[in-house]
């Protein structure tokens, strides 16, 4: 197994690598992005052969995780038979997708056979109609026939992703354990990130600190902390009532995780961001275009931007736009 090279200047080890496949989503959620979006044109947006050509590289270079994003990356044409030959790649321990679940009653099939680990689906509420205000466009029964699909599939240790705003769904987050205890599935409770300007709420008025989506939580479930772990920024407890799922904490405001960042981001125009939270990139399509079939050269460019990647992102608690791009761009 090749040892891993890609180390940071405060020597954190990046062996994950997310992927951003594709801009595009079937729905509008409020936190990510606004309803009339303008996607990229296609021309500007890396190829499958690209995306793998870059994932090969990284994962020569020692990469053991990778997970692909959008966007919703099931919209993506060749999505499947992309993951086919990501999920064979000599040393690459994982490939998950994070999903909408609106494309999964019809492909987590095809995903599993295909060699993707796990997945993570976004579900912020269990009513109909909050769902459809909260993704604009999104159908609640089809995300549910999508989850129970990939439980038939044969996916294990699938996760619900919930953002968790006051005000719009703060008061469903007993429900939405409840619905993963049910269903042997784990669940993250996320904070709201300040990426991209919305109009739909104040972001000061509807953040929810992961102690506070806790302490709602402990009034149903006796919690324990536990050490389980995703390599990812999940910080996990365990129900005693319910022992069989982890209950997980994303928390880059409140409790940020920064100091042990192991993650790189692939954006779909090809930039690799070295931090969600700023805006240090390296521009890999431009290498890869410039220099076709030398991937000593990309991995050149990867390693030295790893020099660019800075110890912590500043998110602060405000409506003032921090970061300009958009959730949907840069793989979450």
């Amino acid at each position: 197994m090749n040892k891993p090279v890609l180390v940071d200047r405060f020597s954190r080890k990046v062996d994950y690598l997310r992927i951003s496949v594709t801009d595009r989503c079937d729905f509008r959620c409020v936190y990510c992005m606004p309803e009339k979006m303008q996607f990229l044109p296609r021309q500007r947006v890396l190829t499958l052969e690209e995306i793998y050509e870059i994932a090969r590289a990284f994962v020569e270079l020692g990469v053991r995780k990778i997970r692909l994003t959008g966007g919703e990356p099931l919209v993506r044409n060749g999505i499947v038979d992309l993951c086919r030959r990501l999920s064979r790649l000599p040393g690459l321990d994982e490939l998950c997708m994070t999903s909408n679940g609106s494309q999964l009653e019809k492909l987590a099939p095809s995903l599993f056979d295909a060699g993707v680990s796990r997945l993570n689906i976004s579900l912020d509420t269990l009513q109909v109609d909050r769902f459809r205000e909260l993704t604009r466009t999104g159908d609640l029964h089809k995300v549910l026939s999508g989850i129970e699909a990939a439980v038939a599939a044969g996916f294990k240790r699938t996760k619900l992703n919930c953002v968790v705003m006051k005000g719009r769904n703060d008061d469903e987050v007993v429900s939405l354990v409840r619905f993963a205890t049910a269903r042997g599935l784990d669940i993250s409770f996320i904070e709201e990130m300040p990426l991209g300007s919305i109009q739909e709420h104040s972001r000061v008025e509807t953040f929810c600190s992961s102690d506070e989506v806790r302490k709602l939580v402990a009034e149903a479930f006796n919690l324990l902390p536990i050490t389980d772990t995703t390599n990812g920024p999940s910080r996990y407890w365990r129900a005693v009532q319910a022992p069989d799922t982890r209950i997980g904490f994303i928390s880059p405001h409140s409790h940020n995780f920064c100091g042990t960042c192991n993650r790189v981001r692939l954006t779909v125009e090809g930039r690799l961001l070295l931090c969600l939270g700023n805006e240090h990139s390296a521009d890999l399509k431009a290498t890869l275009r410039a220099n076709p079939g030398r991937s000593d050269v990309l991995k050149g460019k990867i390693i030295e931007s790893m020099g660019l990647k800075p110890w912590a992102h500043n998110f602060q608690h405000t409506d003032d736009v921090q970061v300009i791009r958009f959730m949907n761009m840069t793989g979450g």
